[in-house]
């Protein structure tokens, strides 16, 4: 397959099924009443960030599967997809914070692992997660403030 096609679909699929789960699972009433943090940033700031953040997943997951397909990093680019996309559905869908709380610490590990498992070979696919590996960090202490003031 040529290589830009393979980049086109893994950036489609990821950006697609994030979009895709982000409008089943939209942010309600039941959000809205809950308490915040002061760090809680306005509604409209999260589909901008993970849409720029998808395409960049979408950009190494196809850098992995062409260079690196057996490897750790591969596998934990796997891993934090499924973590990734499972969130919204817990947290928005079933709102069920506290099981959120765990896949959100779970992602938080499966990207860092995902960093420090691709330094070596791949240092740009590296580099891309660090953003990703930020806003989910923050994400995390959201979730955790939200969890705890509710």
């Amino acid at each position: 397959m040529n290589r830009t096609i393979l980049y086109v679909v893994f950036i489609a699929a990821v950006l697609g099924l994030g979009l895709l789960i982000g409008t089943n699972n939209i942010p309600g009433e039941w959000y809205r009443s809950l308490a915040k943090p002061a760090f809680n940033p306005p509604d409209w700031i999260f589909a901008p960030v993970w849409s720029i953040l998808y395409v960049m997943i979408g950009v190494v997951g196809a850098r992995m599967f062409l260079d690196h397909r057996r490897s750790a990093a591969m596998r934990l680019w796997l891993a934090q997809m499924i973590l990734n996309f499972l969130w919204s559905p817990l947290f928005f869908g079933m709102q069920d914070i506290a099981s959120a709380l765990i896949v959100i610490i779970a992602l938080v590990i499966a990207v860092a692992g995902f960093v420090v498992a691709s330094w070596q070979r791949d240092r740009i696919s590296a580099l891309l997660f660090l953003p990703y590996l930020a806003w989910v960090a923050f994400a995390t202490a959201l979730n955790s403030a939200i969890l705890l003031m509710n």
